[in-house]
């Protein structure tokens, strides 16, 4: 389901406290936006239009400027104290929640993207899959008056970058956490085996042609040995990882096998204590045959 609300009364607003997720419910998205057709085609196509059209997604766009109170719909002014750019009145933002509020009961989490908030990563995702209903807020101009603070659960960034506005910031959000619910993707298992799921970096796809320019799929993966195959991903996980982003190591639960890997590769001992890393197995000895 997708809609843009625009309405002009506004009751009181009143917080409520967070709900336990239901299974059977749709996650519900509520986009607090100056632009809502800047969001409507990213909801309505591939797998979260899908999703929106079995019934496991909701996701409203409300116009802020719906909320401006005033015949001209404006919802911003110049900052007090003087300086560049302009500011998203707080009283805008208090009645669109209250509208929100009226119609789907208080949300589990109110969040603001601002490039203030602490990064967006994959455990906030799994977090904030766990919810019923969540609320983005997404500023333009110079951001929102800073007592819009009061009105939410918490912010988050998407990097340590800055854009013209919040709506790319929640695309990515609505995408990352709506793939963890039950039924949108087609493969149950899949986003338990991406990059981050584990704590390490995806490992490498290999599809058909099996030969390409010279360069062929590895042999382990065209043998059947299932075995085989889960720990040559598993280890080509850790190798990536180790490559482009070793400080996912230490956060990561590395078992006596992966220790081995790493040493392997090059790390060291001491490295691997220090991350609290399993003690890797102890390699066996050659029985030395008896001369007669």
């Amino acid at each position: 389901m997708i809609n843009t609300m625009a309405v002009d009364e506004y009751p009181y607003m009143n917080t409520g406290e967070t709900m336990t997720l239901d299974p059977a419910a749709p996650l519900r998205f509520s986009i607090l936006t100056l632009f809502p057709e800047l969001l409507r085609p990213f909801t309505q196509e591939a797998l979260l239009g899908k999703a929106a059209q079995k019934g496991l997604l909701e996701c409203f766009l409300y116009d802020l400027r719906a909320y401006a109170g005033n015949k001209h719909h404006k919802v911003d002014e110049p900052p007090y104290g003087g300086g560049a750019g302009m500011v998203i009145r707080v009283d805008v933002v208090e009645r669109a929640l209250a509208d929100l509020h009226t119609r789907h009961g208080p949300p589990d989490e109110v969040i603001l993207l601002t490039p203030a908030g602490p990064t967006f990563d994959q455990k906030t995702a799994e977090t904030l899959a766990q919810k019923n209903h969540l609320t983005l807020l997404c500023g333009r101009y110079e951001g929102f008056d800073a007592r819009t603070e009061q009105l939410i659960t918490r912010e988050l960034s998407i990097g340590d970058f800055v854009m013209m506005g919040g709506e790319a910031a929640a695309a990515c959000i609505l995408e990352a956490v709506a793939r963890l619910r039950p039924g949108v993707l087609g493969d149950e298992e899949s986003h338990r085996q991406d990059s981050f799921s584990s704590g390490l970096l995806d490992y490498p796809e290999y599809t058909r042609p099996a030969q390409w320019q010279g360069q062929a799929v590895p042999e382990v993966l065209l043998s059947g040995n299932h075995a085989a195959i889960d720990r040559w991903r598993r280890d080509q996980a850790l190798e990536r990882t180790l490559a482009r982003r070793p400080d996912l190591l230490a956060q990561t639960p590395l078992s006596a096998q992966d220790s081995a890997t790493l040493l392997r590769l090059g790390l060291s001992a001491e490295q691997l204590q220090a991350w609290g890393a399993a003690t890797p197995p102890t390699p066996k000895r050659k029985r030395q045959s008896k001369t007669p």
